[in-house]
């Protein structure tokens, strides 16, 4: 007789046995509860904009969904609108059409995870012609990279005017997107950039609300994931990246689910990195404390990213000396002699408003 054979008919068989009643009781009793709570209120009651389910009917359609999966490692799940920002030549594009690249092929940016299966990708460039595109993904013109046929890239096209039908560009624009998406069967979009889905500033937040409004409806109305890339305005090199830093960030944080950012390291102009400032589907894994450092790298004919290492985001911020404060104390009191406000002064001198405040009580 086995060891393990010994063991099913030994002196522990009693008390396993009865253990394995009491969880077989105690999940009985559970489904038995469950039974009860769905057949005295298993109903969606909708009260104006509202639907009222009890929670276990709420955790019940939600087990029925699949469980989110990595596009882009824990930066970007399956499901979620995730805004990518950063300052202008950060690297924003080029490490978009990298993730559109790995998700339309399966495979994932070197270092970071994949979970999700090859599938088809729009990509809206709304950013680089077609000729730019070719000089980013060929060498001198030639040897072209090629492209998985999931990987869809969307231009403007100059020549098409809006049917009499739409009530303006914004209206155009939107019916356009929601064409592509049902024409293609795509579920993963990629948006570069935000400011041109919108005629007037969107980053600001009287347009902010109705813009990520209609972004979100689509993701529920096709089960979409969308990587939507959005510019921040100068910042303070010597602060941290924050939620803040994105430009309209209280009204476009509402209605996205994550967004990670790139930062420029003041350590090594060439150095890159990467940095969660929202989640849902996770923890932080890329905070402060372990933020991807990069660099932008041309291995033959595909520009891209590469990571590089880990390291605190303190490594890569700008050291302040007196000096600096002083010169920044000085700029804004002439700033504000030109007639800015607080909130002016903090957008062009890239520092948080609390701060511009503090400059003018000393």
């Amino acid at each position: 007789m086995s060891r393990i054979e010994e063991a099913a008919t030994g002196p522990n068989v009693a008390p396993l046995n009865g253990l394995h009643a009491h969880i077989k009781g105690f999940e009985s009793q559970q489904a038995t509860d469950e039974d009860r709570n769905h057949s005295d209120a298993s109903y969606s009651e909708h009260v104006g904009i509202f639907t009222i389910k009890p929670g276990n009917d709420w955790i019940r359609q939600a087990k029925e969904r699949p469980i989110p999966k990595k596009l882009f490692d824990v930066f970007w799940f399956e499901g979620e609108i995730c805004i990518l920002f950063a300052s202008s030549n950060q690297g924003k594009s080029i490490l978009a059409v990298q993730i559109a690249d790995s998700i339309s092929r399966g495979q994932p940016v070197k270092g970071f995870g994949l979970e999700a299966e090859p599938q088809v990708v729009l990509y809206f460039d709304f950013e680089l012609s077609d000729k730019q595109f070719e000089t980013r993904y060929s060498l001198e013109y030639a040897h072209h990279y090629i492209w998985h046929e999931n990987f869809l890239r969307v231009e403007m096209n100059p020549d098409a005017d809006a049917p009499e039908t739409a009530s303006g560009f914004d209206s155009y624009l939107n019916q356009s997107i929601e064409e592509a998406i049902i024409q293609t069967g795509a579920k993963v979009l990629i948006i570069d950039n935000l400011t041109f889905l919108r005629s007037t500033e969107p980053e600001s937040a009287k347009e902010a609300s109705p813009l990520m409004k209609h972004l979100k409806a689509l993701k529920k109305k096709y089960e979409l994931s969308l990587l939507i890339l959005a510019h921040t305005p100068k910042r303070d090199q010597s602060r941290p990246i924050t939620q803040n830093d994105l430009q309209g960030s209280a009204r476009l944080m509402q209605f996205c689910d994550s967004s990670f950012a790139i930062g420029a390291s003041a350590r090594d102009s060439a150095l890159k990195y990467l940095k969660q400032t929202k989640v849902r589907n996770t923890a932080y894994v890329y905070d402060a404390d372990n933020v991807a450092v990069c660099q932008i790298h041309k291995p033959g004919n595909f520009l891209q990213l590469e990571l590089l290492g880990f390291a605190h985001e303190g490594e890569h911020l700008k050291a302040v000396n007196e000096k600096d404060t002083e010169a920044r104390k000085e700029k804004a009191r002439d700033l504000k002699a030109q007639g800015m406000n607080n909130v002016q002064i903090a957008k062009e001198l890239g520092i948080s408003e609390g701060a511009v405040r503090k400059y003018f009580k000393n």
